[in-house]
């Protein structure tokens, strides 16, 4: 027996059995090249490179010079990293059709390495015309030639990377982001039988980044061992070393989580060249040569650089990060490079000819051969297509494009009028009927599947892993802005064929706000690049304050705010079970990414038709695509009319159980409203249908009722009834069940009718 608390006995014990005080760190494969003297490889000409590099280099440099803005010192300390990649036959890349099926992936995770990006596109580019070939934006989808002199202007190349581009398959620029979007573009190759490799270049400090950690975990759970990051340790971020917020041994952050690590010499193309190769091969489980397949692991090849090299007196310094040199230095920097540039301040386009004019007739001879190389490794398209056929043969090999609401609704996709059905309910059943129609449908929870009731989808095919490679459902765990950004960027890419997919990502409306940056990401990438216009539904659960007993933290109050104001994406809040699949079908034709309102409890299935709560017709499900529909029209009682705008099921519930008292006092109009975005889009295309449902005469005597943010209805209020025209829950509320909740904030029935009619004195 041992007293832990004795040191003399933990010495005895630390003699006796020094394992256990010995822990050792358990991960993927792991291999060190720096240093270690390499054969030669054929294809890597080192003298070539090393000029190359020179040059690009010059360019980068010039880029931020002409507008006095970029990031000089990642892109610099990448510049041997992006140009091995390229010539070393691993990545299967044609310029002259940069977006083909067949080849590998691309993902600049360090997003603000422009300079580096748009310099290598005008080297490639550059020795292609000089090589006799032209090209046109209708074949590339961009323009030519690369203006690095209009550089992070608007009618130049971009000042983060956008997915338009050759060597980029997603937008990028915030930290971290893009490892989430290797995982997205990964898993698409590997669940539908494809073998692309996605190719990632990342800087160091994004490993700071959560959504980074909850990024390169799943790879590892969901067997994305077809990824390969070109890691770029070069110590820096922008304000100082990462050792001032990453203190432990960095590798740790890579090799902990399962991952294959390789470190290199990043300026060695040599090294670099060996690894990529390596990597691309694979591990065995003992760390050798993979001609077994590999260890089913990722690799981050870790490349020891240099921040802002060749970049003056901010060479090796955090500064360089985003610091321009003055007009004065970038010259000396230019001249020490070998180019005697005419260094005229604010003009750079003689300073980019200068630097150009140094590619020689042997370098560009050589950069055409290993675009060749690359070119080849990419298959036909109509091979890949068969495979993807053998792979998924029991499936339909249709996209969400082609689906249209049948004329007769599946009886599992009707749910009876007059009964108490909660909306999560429907979404349940569409999405697992979805499941059953398309070969390209994804969804995923954030380890909330059984609440969301995603699950029943996500069984169809089965939770993507290493041992489920086809499958169609994926296990985030407690990681939602990982969730998101590589759930909307899976639907970014177009597969063989032509085929898109489109995925589902679910969890508690309160939760969605810590998605926001990633939905954002991912709707920059569809309006910068229109080709690829992915279709995504975020499924925001247990909206309203129905999660009573949770209390604030749980209930869903807000959320709609930060959504509600990105272009691109619509939040749709059916009122019930039967609009909810309406919405969900109106979504799949629309293709237009949307935020999609669920509630938890059970609420009323609205009967419709002819008097179903009256002496007035009650609209079919389907209206609730318009925004908004007349519930109840006015009855003409003489009395003063006042409209009801209601977003909201149990809201709706709860004024129809009042509604006989209120027409005592006012003549009533009642307005469902499913998404007022969606109701501004037909007043601006249909505005003589808008009218009918909603006239501007109804406007001056609405009174809008959500329980939740006001904010939401605000298309359908003038400001100068604002305060007292909106019925709203504009505070955080306490933990009961959701009868004494709604009772707290006044939304019972009571409390409704007490607010309407003191609102209509």
């Amino acid at each position: 027996m041992y007293d832990i608390l004795n040191q003399k006995e933990l010495e005895i014990l630390k003699e006796k059995e020094p394992q256990r005080f010995n822990y050792l760190a358990e991960g993927g494969a792991y291999l060190n090249l720096k240093g270690l003297k390499l054969k030669p490889i054929e294809e890597i000409k080192l003298e070539k490179i090393e000029n190359l590099a020179r040059i690009v280099r010059g360019l980068a440099f010039a880029a931020v010079e002409g507008i006095k803005s970029g990031h000089p010192g990642g892109s610099s300390s990448k510049v041997e990293q992006l140009l091995t990649l390229l010539f070393s036959g691993v990545l299967a890349f044609d310029p002259m059709t940069p977006k083909h099926p067949g080849r590998d992936r691309f993902v600049w995770s360090a997003g603000h390495c422009t300079p580096l990006h748009h310099a290598v596109l005008a080297l490639i580019y550059n020795a292609i015309e000089q090589g006799g070939t032209k090209a046109d934006k209708e074949t590339l989808g961009f323009d030519l030639p690369v203006c690095l002199e209009k550089f992070r202007r608007c009618d130049g190349p971009s000042g983060h990377v956008e997915s338009k581009y050759p060597l980029a398959d997603a937008s990028t620029g915030s930290s971290g982001h893009g490892f989430s979007c290797a995982l997205a573009l990964a898993m698409l190759q590997k669940t539908n039988g494809l073998d692309g490799k996605v190719f990632v270049l990342a800087g160091d400090a994004e490993t700071e980044e959560g959504i980074s950690y909850e990024a390169r975990n799943t790879i590892v759970s969901m067997g994305g061992d077809n990824i390969i990051v070109s890691l770029d340790w070069n110590g820096f971020g922008i304000d100082g070393p990462i050792t001032e917020v990453i203190p432990t041994p960095y590798l740790n952050h890579w090799f902990g989580l399962g991952w294959n690590v390789i470190e290199v010499d990043g300026h060695n193309a040599l090294e670099l060249a060996t690894a990529y190769k390596k990597a691309r091969l694979g591990f065995s489980a003992q760390g050798g040569s993979a001609s077994g397949g590999g260890n089913g692991r990722p690799t981050a090849i870790v490349c020891h650089t240099i921040k802002g090299k060749e970049y003056g007196k901010l060479e090796g310094t955090a500064d360089s990060h985003g610091t321009p040199a003055s007009h004065q230095e970038y010259v000396e920097i230019m001249k020490k490079l070998g180019f005697d540039i005419p260094g005229v301040e604010g003009e750079v386009s003689e300073d980019i000819k200068v630097v150009l004019s140094s590619l020689t007739r042997d370098e560009i001879a050589y950069i055409l051969e290993r675009l060749e190389v690359n070119k080849k490794m990419i298959k036909p398209e109509a091979e890949l297509l068969e495979k993807m056929k053998t792979a998924l043969a029991s499936r339909p090999l249709i996209d969400y494009r082609s689906i249209k609401r049948p004329k007769v609704l599946p009886p599992e996709l009707v749910f009876k009028e007059g009964e108490n059905t909660a909306i999560r309910k429907a979404t349940e059943a569409f999405f697992k009927w979805l499941m059953g129609q398309s070969a390209f449908f994804y969804l995923g929870s954030d380890d909330l599947a059984k609440s969301t009731l995603t699950a029943a989808a996500e069984n169809v095919y089965g939770l993507v892993n290493a041992k489920n490679p086809l499958g169609r459902g994926f296990r985030f765990g407690i990681a939602e802005p990982n969730m998101a950004m590589m759930s909307a960027t899976l639907t970014q890419d177009i597969l063989p064929g032509g085929f898109k997919a489109m995925s589902v990502f679910s969890t508690y409306g309160v939760f969605t706000s810590m998605m926001g940056n990633a939905v954002r990401m991912a709707l920059i990438n569809n309006a910068v690049n229109p080709a690829i216009n992915g279709f995504f539904i975020m499924l925001a659960a247990h909206d309203g304050p129905e999660t009573g007993e949770d209390g604030p933290t749980h209930q869903g109050l807000f959320w709609m705010a930060l959504f509600d104001a990105y272009p691109g994406i619509k939040v749709y809040k059916p009122l019930d079970a039967n609009e909810a699949v309406e919405m969900l079908f109106f979504a799949l034709a629309k293709q237009e990414p949307v935020a999609f309102s669920v509630m938890r409890p059970n609420t009323p299935v609205f009967k419709r038709g002819a008097g179903a709560y009256g002496d007035y017709k009650v609209p079919e499900a389907r209206s609730a695509v318009n925004g908004a529909y007349v519930f109840k029209p006015f009855s003409e009682n003489g009395k003063k009319k006042v409209v009801l705008a209601v977003c909201a099921g149990q809201v709706m519930a709860n004024i129809l159980e009042i509604l006989p008292d209120l027409e005592k006092e006012a003549d009533i109009k009642i307005v469902a409203v499913t998404s007022p975005e969606l109701f501004v889009e037909l007043r601006r295309n249909d505005p003589e249908r808008a009218n009918e449902i909603f006239s501007d005469e109804d406007r001056k005597n609405v009174i809008t009722i959500h329980n939740g943010w006001s904010g939401f209805l605000d298309p359908f209020i003038l400001p100068a009834d604002y305060e007292k025209r909106t019925l709203e829950i504009d505070k955080f509320l306490k933990s009961g069940p959701p009868a004494e909740v709604y009772k707290l904030a006044e939304f019972d029935p009571e409390g409704i009718k007490k607010q309407i009619l003191k609102a209509i004195e």
